[in-house]
């Protein structure tokens, strides 16, 4: 299978080099993998090391990116049957990243995969609790229920994509956006635990709140029922405070964590509620699913 790697890259040059060393360490019966880099005004060293790898590049203006644009934009240049997506500040964990996560397109309906996300030693407590609800290491869902997929490490049927195009006014979740759409036609989505990667955010804390307001906002457009209450941000915060100090205590890390655990889930929630506050109401049920910690 000829596969397309796109990746999206704003001053990536932290992680490039090992992303770009990765893709070319993988290994897999029949494929054959391309690189195609969507570079919406990089100012660092972004470019000179794409330089250095057999990697398409493909410009945008920086005030033109949206997410789903620049992804139109690098589906556009590629040439491979499957798609795959991976944030420029991601690390494959393994040579089997792409031969997994594209083994189950075409099959039993599955048309859109997403594979497992780690922190390492430099992530935040908080979000490597966050991985571990949304990706789960050892328990691929194939398919899975629902429309939940991520972005920062994922592959699509190129024929799909042609027919379902990421939505270029989305701020955020146009992964979401898509997945909910394919899933109403009949289409199916698959979760591949062992596609893993490093996702390695570098973010000050008001970076963390702008994702979370961002992400909240998108969300109004995939599930425009969704109201977070002030009693629900007090109610998740503390909630996910506490799980994650009971985490850091079983790990021996809560004194180092303590303050970055109180930190991070604080900017989550106020940037949540700013992005949601005005939704119409949602069941409980379905707040807990996607803003509880667990």
């Amino acid at each position: 299978m000829r596969v397309s790697v796109v990746i999206r890259t704003y001053n990536e040059q932290k992680h490039l080099r090992r992303l770009l060393e990765g893709i070319q360490a993988q290994t897999g019966d029949g494929l054959e993998v391309e690189t195609v880099l969507v570079d919406s005004g990089s100012t660092d060293g972004t470019l000179a090391i794409a330089s250095e790898f057999p990697v398409r590049v493909v410009g945008i203006r920086k005030e033109d990116f949206s997410f789903g644009r620049s992804l139109n934009v690098g589906c556009a240049a590629a040439t491979g049957e499957a798609l795959v997506f991976v944030s420029g500040h991601c690390i494959p964990v393994g040579p089997h990243w792409i031969a997994d996560l594209v083994a189950p397109l075409g099959r039993d309906g599955i048309v859109y995969t997403y594979g497992g996300q780690l922190g390492d030693e430099s992530s935040r407590f908080s979000e490597r609790q966050i991985f571990q609800k949304y990706f789960p290491p050892g328990t691929s869902r194939l398919p899975q229920q629902g429309f939940y997929c991520n972005n920062a490490n994922a592959a699509l049927l190129r024929d799909v994509w042609t027919e379902h195009r990421f939505d270029e006014d989305i701020t955020g979740l146009e992964d979401m956006h898509l997945a909910k759409r394919l899933v109403a036609q009949g289409l199916k989505i698959g979760y591949v635990a062992s596609a893993a990667v490093y996702h390695l955010h570098s973010e000050t804390w008001a970076q963390v709140r702008r994702r979370f307001e961002r992400e909240a906002i998108a969300l109004q457009h995939i599930m425009p029922e969704v109201q977070l209450r002030r009693r629900d941000v007090v109610r998740y915060f503390v909630s996910a405070v506490l799980l994650d100090m009971g985490a850091a205590l079983q790990q021996g890390s809560w004194r180092a964590d303590v303050l970055g655990i109180f930190a991070y889930r604080f900017q989550q929630f106020t940037g949540s509620y700013r992005g949601n506050h005005f939704h119409r109401q949602l069941s409980r049920d379905m707040k807990d699913a996607y803003f509880y910690p667990r």
